[in-house]
This record gives C-alpha cells, structure tokens and sequence, in this order.
C-alpha cells in the first residue's frame, strides 16, 4: 500500500497540475497540499530519518521562499510557485532537486519559446476557440509552466529518494 501511495500520488499529481495548467491557467491549492500531506504521512512510515525528513522539508520551504519572490515580482504563478515547493519537499536537497529543476527549466524555456511561436502563427487565431488551444493563443496570456513542471517531475521522478526506496522494496519481494 505504501508503495502504490509513492507509485501514484507525486505522478498524478505532476500530470493533473500539467493538464489543468493547461485548460485554466490554474493550478489548485489542493495539489501542492495533497503532495504535501502525503509526503509527511509516507515519509516516516518507509524509515526515512526526522533529520532526513527536515532536510525534504527544508527545500520545500527554500524553494518557496525563492519563486514566491519571483511570483511578488510577477516572474511566475502563484500555482507554480507553490507545485516546486511541494515537488522540492519530495526531491529533498540534493541531485534529484537539481536535476528537476534544470529539466524543468529547459522543458519551460522550450514550452515559452514554442508558444510565442504559436502565438504569432496563422493558428493562433484559428485556435483561439479550441478547449486545449486557447490559452496558447492568446497574445496577453502567461505560459502555463505547469506543463513544464509536470513533464520534469515525471522524468526527474524515478531518482527521488521514496521512489528509490520504493523500487528497492519492491525488487527485494
């Protein structure tokens, strides 16, 4: 059950923040809170040490200081700021962080220039009023980072240290 809890959360969580991103521009309070949360329930129970535990959390706070400054100065979202402080706390400090972070940010810088791209295509018009379209095409629109969030957490992911300890749990049965 632990194991399925890792497996599942964190992953759907990076997918559902990608795809609202995608349709609202939003991400909801509820899924920095449920990866929040969960880590603090998970966490303790797969023996990972207080210290440890701190240190996870301790990014998470790091982070947050770090993009809600940039979100104050109008950088990002508030729903991005939020979704890297939450995905930091399961990162921890340490190689899986960084290797998020920089996939996230090539996938973001890729996502910002494919939109302004778009936005200054004959399809942008034509897509203006498509559902998954839309907020690409918009000239006045921000880009939904979510989606560059999610696809970083999805691959930096299998390095994290519960999906380390879980994969081992699982090769050990």
């Amino acid at each position: 059950m632990l194991e399925a809890l890792i497996f599942v959360v964190f992953p759907f969580c990076m997918v559902y923040s990608a795809v609202s991103d995608t349709m609202s521009m939003t991400i909801a309070n509820r899924v920095p809170l449920l990866l929040l949360g969960v880590f603090l329930v998970v966490a303790p129970l797969t023996g990972m040490a207080w210290v440890d535990i701190g240190m996870h959390l301790a990014a998470g706070a790091l982070l947050l200081t770090v993009t809600f400054a940039m979100f104050a100065l109008g950088g990002m979202g508030g729903g991005d700021a939020k979704l890297i402080a939450a995905s930091a706390v399961w990162m921890g400090l340490g190689m899986p962080l960084m290797q998020y972070l920089l996939v996230s940010a090539v996938f973001g810088g890729m996502l910002t220039l494919a939109i302004l791209a778009f936005r200054s295509s004959a399809l942008a018009h034509i897509t203006s009023q498509n559902m998954f379209l839309r907020n690409f095409s918009k000239d006045a629109g921000g880009v939904p980072y979510g989606i560059a969030l999610g696809a970083g957490g999805l691959l930096t992911y299998p390095s994290s240290p519960l999906m380390v300890w879980a994969l081992e749990r699982l090769a050990a049965q």
